[in-house]
């Protein structure tokens, strides 16, 4: 057993990596094998995930090296040298890891009657699993190189997944093509960062540099590099142009996955400002942009919701202002991180909220685009203007849909009340202002799915839908599952923020703790 958890982080990764190319040939002996593969090596990397998570949680930080037991080479003059390949993985992120293996083993379980309809879904379970493995590697590489590829190969899965033929009312090829140059302009900034540090240092591994770093004016661009691309592959405004489309015309169950994928670009962006960088830059200039990032994506995203009437879409701008909230509230930690006082007095509060919301944004916005995917398995189009009555014949849906729009909506007793609460107070005490337009927003997100459960549930039965009838026992799980996590986080939300969210948050801001785990063992 101990055996086990000791190469838990690399068994969450390679078990999935293992299936993909395993899936191909299963479908071959049985078609219908193929779904049920990807779940069950899902469902294994999800099982691996939670018990590395109540390891690392209760112990602390783990650090998996390749093919070696220390992270170092020792040189003939005897200087350890930090070069093997590793996973550092700390509370934040097996916080980023329990969210994508929920999301992809609730996504496979979706895809297994949703997508049945669909040929080449050997490749389609395939490439479920690459970005599921791209994803985890994001999330749990103490290498900036190696973080690299991983995003390549999250990209690569992505662009195919949203070209899938899920949907034959839009263009998903034109989709997968937009974020295709928005994934090779994020990679080849990210690698030009990559050779900065390295041309500087001779460094790889981010405890490495971050002990080093000079905040010189090279490391100053590597910054300008990295912020504005993560934050355009997590969705920020003014770099969202790809996301209404990629959300929009990928399949139901990749659009939840996809929604997980871009908070792990999130979770880049938090971890090279926090672990990389932390006080040696200007913690107050950095914290504002990305504050100002999170008000445009809460602002713009919402009011171009409100004038969508294709329900996928309209569901993807919300996406983007709900990133908004993650943005303001771990800018404000940002902000004040060099003030041990203020941090203390809010700034860790506001930091709680935006990592909480990372969670629970990717629940509740993952059962929303469940519940389009079902309307449009049972209607056939996404269009609210053709929609209608559709809660007399489709009761399960009707109500996932409504503890997903109240989530979202920070409408007690769920889980979104929890984080947006905690940063509505937080960050009040930093900016008054700041919070008044992130309620303000919360406001306009309820009208807009007041408009939605109108639209689509309200009224009579319209003709067309006489013969529409609830979907399928396994999205109904999946849809319930994400239901239930929901309420919970959202009755329960001290026990989640003390001891999920508050070690994630910890686990940035003390960067000595960060590097001293990989460096320590040199």
């Amino acid at each position: 057993m101990n055996n086990l958890l000791n190469h838990a982080p690399i068994l969450i990764v390679a078990i999935p990596l293992l299936a993909a190319f395993l899936i191909p040939i299963v479908g071959k002996v049985n078609k219908k094998a193929e779904g049920i593969t990807t779940t069950f090596a899902l469902g294994i990397s999800l099982a691996l995930t939670i018990i590395l998570a109540i390891k690392i949680l209760s112990v602390g930080p783990q650090v998996y090296v390749f093919g070696a037991k220390s992270p170092s080479l020792t040189l003939p003059s005897g200087l350890k040298f930090p070069i093997r390949i590793m996973f550092e993985v700390d509370a934040m992120g097996i916080f980023m890891g329990l969210i994508t293996a929920i999301v992809s083993f609730l996504g496979a379980i979706y895809s297994l009657t949703f997508m049945g309809k669909y040929d080449g879904l050997d490749k389609y379970y395939s490439l479920l699993l690459l970005l599921t493995v791209g994803m985890f590697g994001m999330e749990f590489t103490g290498d900036i190189f190696n973080f690299f590829v991983f995003l390549e190969i999250a990209s690569i899965a992505s662009v195919a997944l949203i070209s899938f033929r899920g949907t034959d009312l839009g263009e998903p090829a034109e989709a997968g093509f937009k974020y295709m140059v928005v994934s090779s302009i994020s990679a080849l900034m990210v690698l030009f960062a990559v050779g900065i540090f390295y041309g500087q240092y001779d460094l790889l591994n981010f405890a490495a540099i971050a002990s080093v770093i000079k905040y010189s004016q090279l490391d100053k661009i590597a910054l300008g590099l990295l912020v504005p691309v993560l934050a355009m592959k997590a969705g920020a405004v003014p770099m969202h142009m790809w996301t209404p489309d990629a959300y929009s015309e990928a399949p139901a169950p990749i659009t939840m996955i996809l929604v997980a994928a871009s908070q792990a670009s999130l979770y880049a962006l938090f971890r090279v400002t926090f672990s990389l960088y932390n006080i040696s830059l200007s913690t107050l200039t950095v914290g504002w942009v990305i504050i100002i990032f999170g008000l445009l994506s809460m602002f713009i995203g919402v009011t171009m919701a409100i004038i969508q009437k294709d329900i996928k879409r309209l569901m993807a701008y919300h996406a983007i202002s709900q990133t908004g909230y993650m943005l303001l509230g771990v800018g404000v930690g940002l902000a004040v991180l060099a003030n041990p006082a203020a941090l203390q007095k809010y700034g860790i509060t506001a930091m709680e909220g935006g990592i909480f919301h990372i969670m629970n944004h990717a629940m509740y916005k993952g059962l929303l685009f469940l519940t389009a995917g079902a309307l449009f398995y049972r209607t056939g189009t996404r269009d609210l203007n053709k929609m209608g009555g559709l809660a007399h014949s489709m009761k399960y849906t009707t109500i996932f849909f409504i503890i997903g729009a109240a989530a979202i909506a920070g409408l007690p007793p769920f889980n979104g009340f929890a984080s947006k609460l905690l940063i509505y107070e937080s960050v009040y005490r930093f900016n008054p202002l700041l919070s008044i337009i992130a309620m303000v927003v919360s406001i306009l997100t309820l009208a807009s799915f007041v408009k939605v459960f109108h639209s689509a549930f309200l009224g009579p039965k319209l003709p067309q839908f006489k013969e529409a009838k609830e979907v399928p026992r396994s999205m109904i799980f999946a849809m319930a599952a994400l239901s239930c996590i929901i309420i919970f986080f959202g009755l329960f939300p001290n026990l989640i923020v003390k001891n999920l969210v508050h070690p994630a948050v910890m686990s940035l801001i003390e960067q000595f703790k960060y590097t001293g785990t990989v460096l320590g063992g040199m």
